[in-house]
């Protein structure tokens, strides 16, 4: 049953996080059971999970609705993000293995904006920003960090394509990085605060 569960949440919420289903749709249970291939139990069992992560909202023999993103949320979602990578950056010792492995990072990233791949662009500013939170050592923190960064995937828009964005984000990452090589733990929460992304303009993926 676990792993019907888990099959069946993994199957939602990337759905949801993908925005192939979109905030306002109501989503049958018959029909997500269908497409896993599991019964409705597993099913309710993953819906549930999902409301408790303020994803989806149960209504009784009608479905799950899936919570439109509002401009409160994404606001929030920022604000928890600047508290999160902060507060790990006063704890994160920058050594070198940290500064090597922000740097393969941002060489990444480099990489992926010249040949214009949003998705691994994204994917290679997460695991930087990722980084410098588990470096801290403290693991309900980083998995607070992947949370807060599943519920910004579908408040995004891709930006790979949006050379000064990418630009922007480069140049930063690249201030972060040189903070952590200082070793100065203020340079580093100071880096990281002046590249918090607006909340208040459309969201990216990036930040």
């Amino acid at each position: 049953m676990t792993s019907a569960t888990s099959r069946a949440y993994d199957h939602v919420k990337q759905a949801i996080l993908d925005r192939a289903y979109p905030g306002g749709a109501l989503l049958s249970e018959g029909e997500i059971a269908t497409t896993v291939g599991v019964s409705r139990t597993p099913v309710r069992e993953a819906l549930l999970r999902l409301e408790a992560e303020g994803l989806v909202r149960l209504y009784p023999k009608r479905g799950a609705l899936v919570l439109p993103v509002s401009p409160q949320e994404i606001a929030d979602v920022f604000e928890a993000r600047e508290l999160v990578e902060t507060f790990a950056a006063g704890k994160a010792t920058p050594g070198p293995e940290l500064v090597a492995e922000l740097t393969g990072f941002l060489e990444a990233m480099r990489e992926h904006s010249a040949a214009g791949n949003a998705r691994e662009f994204a994917r290679a500013d997460r695991c930087f920003h990722r980084a410098i939170v588990a470096a801290a050592g403290n693991e309900i923190i980083t998995q607070l960090y992947d949370a807060l960064r599943d519920r910004q995937l579908r408040m995004a828009r891709l930006t790979a394509d949006d050379p000064d964005r990418t630009a922007t984000a480069i140049h930063d990452h690249s201030e972060i990085l040189e903070a952590v090589r200082s070793g100065d733990r203020r340079r580093i929460r100071g880096a990281i605060h002046r590249h918090r992304p607006s909340s208040t303009g459309p969201a990216s993926l990036t930040g």
